[in-house]
């Protein structure tokens, strides 16, 4: 199954054929897709996580599938991924995001996961710094962000480059960071 991380209630995995119809439903509801230009396809979500199943093959990286282990249910994805928003930030920049089902809102997995993996990041894969960034009033985003130890940096606010002109609304974005000093001022020596 190639589990990456796992928490007290759930693997954080590669994605796996049967989970197709499940990662085109989160791409495709509008709900969840609030704050994103466009509702994707099942074409398009098929490529997409053809490419992340790639980048997770290839070195661990991506937005694992999060899968419930008391049901066996795929909930969602957490996980962390290489940025590509120069001049924003760095090429190669650590990323961690998130995307549940909404029946599975307000349960608190994308906090255990993504806590999960920012101590997979820092702890075992050595790396200094990871950012999220979201459209500036998608609060329940935000929130996550703050709840896992990030801090809103303004002067790292940015105009999404790949954000239609069609969709000014969701153009600004927040960025939010933590560095591993941090992390590690947060949880210990261990990090744990």
């Amino acid at each position: 199954m190639s589990t990456i991380i796992e928490t007290p209630r759930l693997l954080l995995r590669n994605w796996q054929e049967e989970d197709r119809a499940f990662f085109h439903e989160i791409n495709s509801d509008p709900e969840v897709m609030e704050f994103f230009p466009a509702l994707r396809s099942r074409e398009e979500s098929d490529a997409l996580m053809d490419r992340i199943v790639a980048m997770i093959t290839e070195d661990s990286f991506g937005f694992y599938a999060l899968q419930d282990k008391a049901t066996g249910d795929v909930v969602g994805f957490t996980g962390l991924m290489r940025t590509d928003l120069e001049p924003f930030m760095p090429k190669g920049v650590l990323e961690i995001g998130w995307r549940l089902a909404k029946r599975y809102w307000g349960k608190g997995y994308v906090t255990e996961a993504a806590l999960a993996s920012l101590a997979y990041a820092f702890n075992e894969r050595g790396q200094d710094e990871v950012v999220s960034f979201a459209v500036h009033n998608n609060h329940r985003s935000t929130s996550v962000m703050q709840r896992i130890g990030m801090v809103n940096d303004p002067k790292r606010d940015f105009d999404h480059p790949k954000v239609p002109d069609s969709h000014p609304q969701l153009k600004r974005h927040v960025l939010y960071t933590i560095s591993k000093q941090q992390w590690l001022n947060q949880h210990g020596k261990s990090g744990a």
